[in-house]
């Protein structure tokens, strides 16, 4: 997969020939993506032709959920089809953590793969791979390819954690024996510098008291520990090049048979490093950058598959893992240079919020000439994906799951989305039901340290949604019979999980 691949006239007339019955499937989920950082969401103040293009040209629905506000439990619900709440584990995991997902789950690409489909995982990850005590200098397992991925090259967390290294099919990229790679979450390895110990060594600066100032890599300290490796180390600003060419190689390689692509973005998360051709082409400073570094790289895959005569053949749902945020660990002038635009568009929070911006996204479902573009206000989530996907290409799915099929729906032949979701934002869970969100009263700072509202609201919350997008009317004792109804419901949604005894009762009275 290291090598581009240079496609002859048969081949590439093969890509155009596979069956209809089995379309392919490609999802591309990015990171910390805010409902405003899409121009076709209503946004003049950022220009996304590419993400416009799959938005404008398929369904846009304008409440699409991500089943968390954080990267892990997303990902988490994506491929397993279950609440990430029910696990306890689900959580935002560090770059040494082990597999999250067991090998004996149910997973999404496993049941593509049932159905005869090659998958593929390429880009962030950020399941943990691997046992706890793994050694990053063997195969590295279990991973993606134990729950179904047939080829993967993946960063193994978030680009501002150790290890900075790619890992393909289990295997650090490019690592020298003769120089271990070893990483640690604990304590730093003698003599190795860090952002704390050596700032002149930084060409991007850490936020304080946010803990990206461990490990060097590139002028640029992460989260984590790690020495050795230097022949495997990523340069942050090629990571989209990498990453793309990887995703159009795969996709010249699947001639005559179906395929799934996950392609996780790992824009604009930070570090906020975009390639030097994407440098001021926002004027937002770096995050904006990265947005439109992601936007072309989409636009990449997209031309790829319609220059491969794929497109007609392939269903693309695009979204984001959970809402945005600016101040997240670096000196970036995200909030210096962000000028009039709202990266999460009229909705109150951001990432880490019960809010609705940390958890609604742009989600978009595309298949030309098989969805007609439209705007749906259908409440779709990204949990939902695999039911969808069992039922396009005829797979069962076992019992238990929380997953459903919403394929009429994602495809624009329907309206009638999911009456209610479980929401969650680090171990807090609020219910969507109707037009109506309750969050129950929850202790804690109205706003953590990247001043992202968290929705702890001592009394909870009760909002309509239809009525008041941005939740400045909190009805949770106006209405009273309305929230002891939502609140009655909220139980029984997560009745038997650990997230019961973090509600608080809220009074009918």
């Amino acid at each position: 997969m290291q090598k581009t691949l240079l496609l002859s006239a048969a081949a590439c007339a093969a890509l155009a020939v596979q069956a209809a019955a089995k379309p392919n499937i490609i999802v591309i989920l990015a990171d910390d993506l805010g409902y405003g950082d899409v121009s076709a969401q209503g946004s003049a103040t950022i220009h996304t032709p590419n993400f416009d293009r799959l938005a404008n040209g398929g369904v846009r629905f304008t409440q699409g959920y991500a089943t968390s506000a954080t990267s892990t439990p997303s990902r988490y619900a994506l491929f397993t089809g279950m609440y990430p709440w029910k696990n306890k584990d689900a959580a935002i995991l560090p770059g040494d953590a082990p597999l999250l997902i067991k090998e004996s789950e149910f997973t999404l690409p496993r049941m593509l793969q049932k159905a005869g489909y090659t998958t593929a995982a390429i880009g962030k990850w950020h399941l943990g791979m691997g046992t706890a005590d793994k050694n990053w200098n063997e195969e590295i397992k279990p991973g993606a390819r134990e729950i179904g991925f047939d080829y993967s090259n993946l960063i193994a967390a978030t680009n501002d954690r150790t290890p900075t290294v790619y890992v393909e099919n289990g295997r650090v990229v490019g690592l020298d024996p003769a120089d271990p790679l070893l990483v640690s979450y604990t304590a730093n390895f003698p003599g190795e510098p860090t952002g704390m110990s050596h700032p002149q060594l930084l060409k991007m600066h850490p936020a304080k008291n946010q803990g990206h100032n461990h490990s060097i890599r590139n002028g640029i300290s992460r989260i984590g520990y790690q020495k050795g490796g230097k022949s495997a180390m990523w340069t942050d600003e090629d990571m989209a090049d990498y990453f793309t060419e990887l995703a159009k190689e795969f996709i010249s390689g699947q001639a005559g048979k179906p395929f799934f692509l996950y392609f996780g973005l790992h824009q604009p998360h930070v570090p906020r490093t975009p390639h030097a051709r994407f440098v001021g082409a926002s004027g937002m400073g770096p995050r904006g950058d990265a947005i439109v570094e992601a936007d072309w790289s989409v636009g990449e895959i997209i031309n790829h598959l319609e220059a491969n005569g794929l497109l007609e053949n392939t269903l693309v749902i695009f979204s984001s893992d959970n809402g945005p945020v600016l101040n997240d660990g670096y000196e970036d002038d995200a909030v210096e240079k962000l000028g009039d635009h709202k990266p999460a568009g009229d909705l109150r929070g951001g990432k880490y919020s019960l809010y609705e911006a940390g958890t609604r996204v742009p989600f978009f479902v595309y298949w030309k000439g098989k969805i007609k573009p439209a705007v749906s206000d259908a409440l779709v989530t990204q949990l939902d994906i695999m039911g969808s996907v069992a039922s396009l290409v005829g797979q069962p799915l076992p019992v238990g799951l929380d997953t459903r099929d919403y394929l009429k729906v994602f495809t624009g032949k329907s309206k009638k989305g999911r009456e209610a979701i479980i929401l969650e934002a680090q171990g807090r869970v609020a219910l969507r039901s109707g037009d109506w969100v309750y969050i129950p009263a929850y202790k804690g700072a109205e706003r953590n340290i990247t001043q992202n509202e968290l929705g702890n609201l001592p009394k909870g919350g009760l909002f309509n949604l239809r009525k008041d997008r941005s939740q400045l009317d909190n009805r949770i004792e106006k209405e009273p019979a309305r929230a002891a109804r939502m609140q009655q419901l909220f139980k029984e949604m997560i009745k038997g999980y650990a997230a019961q005894r973090s509600e608080v009762p809220v009074s009918a009275d």
